[in-house]
């Protein structure tokens, strides 16, 4: 996440993160800190993982004060062990106590994302596919969440409704079937934009096809159902998996041949990466 993105993009977030962490202010920082005190901390890994996020931790705390200062051991994407020293905090203690439950969310969320997807993507080793996040993000946490899904070897799907066309079964019930969704969508839509349709079954699919869907995504269909769908497409357009993909049933999708797979539980069901401030003194 460049810089440039971080100022445009992200900062209000983080500033909204704050303002939500302290309303009017840290009482039981300013309790024991009367004044200014230069200090140091310790960002500690407290099990293995690939982190992600280090320029949004880094990025809390600058908006607090542009004097904090950082050093990283560390950059996005590294896999990191338990115990291991990944970065070393000064300045202001007040900012280092009152910014640091922010910084670690931010911090700990986007690292179980990328962990997740790092091990899931692991799974698709020697596939043709790629793994592709969705729209089940936490509000207010996309750019961040699917960021992390890159860092951890994953793609993203389309990053908001206005980035392209996907029919859904009630945007195909609202138009009166595949077909005529189609082709609202090719006269409406912008012409850079792909043209996705969801179909359930068969006959879904032959619907598509014939269309000119530029991509068809199998739904919750069976393996053998998806296995005849693309016999049935046969290159005419690009296919992608969705419905329930997780962990744990991925690898049964990888040998199908279709061009991409997604999956929601990258984003709503990672668990954290359990990381620490510690160690906390004055120099």
């Amino acid at each position: 996440m460049n810089d440039i993105t971080m100022k445009l993009q992200a900062d209000h977030l983080i500033m909204e993160a704050l303002k939500e962490d302290i309303s009017s202010e840290d009482v039981t920082t300013n309790s024991v800190m009367k004044e200014a005190v230069t200090g140091q901390v310790e960002l500690i890994c407290k099990q293995d993982g690939v982190i992600a996020g280090l320029e949004v931790f880094r990025r809390v705390f600058e908006l607090l004060d542009e004097n904090t200062k950082i050093e990283f051991y560390c950059k996005d994407g590294d896999q990191v062990k338990k115990g291991q020293l990944m970065a070393l905090l000064t300045g202001d203690i007040r900012v280092l106590l009152s910014g640091e439950r922010v910084a670690l969310n931010y911090l700990q969320r986007m690292s179980g994302i990328a962990t997740y997807t790092h091990t899931v993507a692991g799974l698709l080793t020697g596939s043709r596919m790629k793994l592709l996040d969705t729209r089940k993000t936490t509000p207010n946490m996309r750019i961040f969440e699917k960021y992390a899904v890159r860092v951890g070897g994953g793609y993203n799907h389309r990053y908001n409704l206005s980035d392209g066309v996907l029919l859904k079964d009630n945007h195909i019930g609202a138009a009166g079937g595949v077909k005529e969704a189609v082709q609202m969508a090719k006269e409406y839509a912008p012409f850079v934009r792909k043209i996705e349709v969801e179909v359930e079954n068969l006959e879904m699919v032959k619907e598509a096809v014939e269309a000119g869907a530029d991509i068809i995504m199998l739904d919750n269909m069976s393996v053998e159902e998806m296995k005849q769908a693309v016999e049935l497409i046969d290159g005419r357009a690009e296919t992608e998996i969705s419905g329930n993909v997780t962990r744990e049933n991925i690898e049964k999708y990888k040998d199908l041949g279709v061009d991409y797979i997604s999956s929601g539980a990258l984003t709503h069901s990672s668990p954290i990466l359990d990381i620490s401030l510690k160690n906390l003194h004055a120099i």
